[in-house]
């Protein structure tokens, strides 16, 4: 782990009332979804099995924060036409939504006049920013995580993820 970085899955069971994510991506290229985004691009089919060895821990996570009354949002910032990797992630939603987070998309062009941090981002409760940082390539860069509780840098986030909420379509089921 790195220092002063607190694990994400304690921030995530530590949440008491909200933990919003966005990304601003196209295409990641961490090695723990390699082998599923290969499946998609050779067959179109992605993991829907909410217990698989990909999903398991994420969607025990993500139910146990919502029973709790925690607010799970998502918002992805895509260009278009989407990348496979976009249209990977899209068919996977109905997972993240069907164990309580809520996700929105923002196709590129609507986002260009809002103000946004140069990173992907987690806020939890208002206050914790965890920052992820990638190469060019969409692997972890090091140090892959930076985490903060500084109010300026949780008001810039909360807001740039406001805005992206407002403009963004829903992913339903």
């Amino acid at each position: 782990m790195w220092p002063n970085v607190p694990d994400f899955d304690q921030l995530l069971r530590s949440a008491q009332y909200s933990a919003i994510r966005l990304k601003m991506r196209d295409v990641y290229g961490v090695p723990d979804e390699a082998s599923t985004v290969e499946r998609f691009r050779e067959t179109g089919e992605s993991d829907l099995d909410p217990v698989s060895e990909y999903w398991h821990e994420w969607t025990a996570m993500v139910r146990e924060a919502t029973m709790r009354g925690v607010a799970v949002r998502r918002a992805r910032i895509v260009s278009e036409p989407v990348t496979l990797y976009t249209r990977h992630l899209y068919a996977m939603t109905p997972v993240d939504i069907a164990f309580g987070e809520v996700v929105r998309w923002l196709s590129r062009h609507n986002a260009s006049d809002l103000a946004l941090p140069g990173n992907d981002f987690w806020v939890f409760d208002g206050h914790a920013v965890r920052f992820n940082h990638f190469t060019g390539d969409g692997d972890w860069a090091d140090p892959r995580i930076s985490y903060t509780e500084h109010a300026a840098v949780a008001k810039l986030c909360i807001t740039a993820f406001g805005a992206v909420w407002e403009r963004a379509t829903p992913r339903g089921l």
